[in-house]
């Protein structure tokens, strides 16, 4: 007859054990981290906004977004929330490409960019970019403008966000849409630091619009 195995005997969980198992239940998800992190420094650069009273025309309220670049810890705190935001919109998948409006979208396009991984784009005006292009137009107060984009600057299948700083009217931003489905991208959303909600440019286009600092009284 084979001897039976005495059964081991199953640790008692000490005070200890307990309370650490306690913290770790409380610790916040990911998710919930970020949107804390992201809540708290959109109060900072919001408040770091200038404003400027009939700018460029009488009735004009113009939103300065420079002071978020002048200073090094908000022009970091800026790059951060944007990597946020974006991660938070689409579940934490990346864009392959961010492609940058002419001009303001190239203040933080880039940086965006490498902090995602990604590659950035350009779009620029007409007879701006070397080599073949994409092109397409959209209007303006005063008329018709195009945009262009080098022709490999995307490639099919892949994700693109476009960002700018301001959402207006929706033209430019449509027309920057409008590049990279020429290019058979995926078009999953655009990206801009402010919104003039009364002018409803975001009914213009056809992915998800992600504002950092939404504002519906600005430029009225």
């Amino acid at each position: 007859m084979s001897a039976q195995q005495p059964h081991a005997a199953t640790p008692a969980s000490t005070p200890a054990t307990i309370d650490n198992a306690t913290r770790l239940e409380s610790q916040p998800t990911p998710s919930a981290a970020s949107a804390s992190e992201l809540a708290s420094t959109k109060i900072s650069l919001r408040a770091a906004l200038r404003q400027f009273p009939d700018f460029p025309i009488p009735g004009i309220d113009f939103v300065d977004i420079l002071p978020l670049f002048a200073s090094h810890s908000l022009h970091t705190s800026l790059i951060r929330a944007l990597e946020l935001q974006v991660l938070l919109f689409n579940n934490g998948v990346k864009p392959d490409v961010i492609v940058g409006l002419d001009a303001r979208g190239f203040l933080f396009g880039p940086s965006l960019a490498l902090r995602l991984g990604a590659s950035f784009a350009p779009v620029r005006k007409r007879g701006k970019l070397p080599g073949p292009t994409k092109e397409a137009a959209f209007e303006k107060e005063y008329g018709q403008d195009f945009f262009q984009i080098q022709s490999d600057a995307i490639s099919k299948g892949q994700k693109v966000l476009v960002v700018d700083d301001i959402i207006a009217t929706g033209g430019s931003a449509e027309a920057a849409g409008n590049l990279v489905k020429q290019l058979s991208g995926d078009l999953i959303g655009y990206l801009f630091i402010l919104e003039l909600d009364f002018l409803k440019g975001r009914d213009k286009l056809d992915a998800p619009v992600i504002t950092l600092l939404k504002d519906d009284t600005m430029g009225k």
